[in-house]
């Protein structure tokens, strides 16, 4: 995460109405940051997102790629001493960092193949080649090989505005 550049004093009652209700309950004790899974294996240190929630830091939240490290175990939950919800604090973080335009590049691309496609892996030639061979239907019967049920797919994805928020508006 970047240096805060300036504390909003709003962002933390922001972040309580988007459903992290909890967050001005923790007391930084760091039994979530060593509890966590994700924390082992990148520098994901959630103890001080939580921590630049409360004193306000927006602009240093919302844009960092940390948010986007929880894998939402709920390990951190369920050791938390004073019973924290910290996966809802990193779920309405997320969704706010969203509707400002900030997403993982991964998460993006899985949004975006939902939205055009209703699945989250794109079939490849190489697969459908392969299911050929097998003696399968090349497109398995699924969103894939129903026109109808894809449209419904893009109907609902514009229709609550999921496809533009993942393509940011475009």
């Amino acid at each position: 995460m970047a240096e805060a550049k300036e504390p909003n004093p709003e962002f933390t009652r922001k972040v309580v109405e988007a459903g992290g209700k909890t967050v001005n309950l923790c007391f930084q004790c760091g039994t979530c940051t060593g509890s966590c899974p994700s924390g082992r294996q990148t520098a994901f240190r959630v103890r001080k997102v939580v921590r630049r929630a409360q004193l306000g830091f927006e602009e240093d939240v919302l844009p960092s790629d940390d948010l986007w490290l929880c894998t939402t175990c709920y390990t951190c939950y369920e050791r938390c001493p004073r019973g924290v919800e910290i996966v809802d604090i990193i779920m309405a973080l997320r969704n706010m960092a969203v509707r400002k335009g900030y997403m993982a590049e991964p998460h993006r691309k899985v949004a975006e193949l939902i939205s055009k496609t209703g699945h989250l892996v794109s079939l490849r030639d190489e697969d459908k080649a392969l299911r050929k061979k097998l003696g399968l239907l090349e497109t398995p019967p699924t969103v894939f090989s129903d026109p109808k049920a894809l449209e419904e797919v893009k109907k609902i994805s514009a229709l609550c505005g999921f496809d533009k928020l993942v393509t940011g508006g475009k």
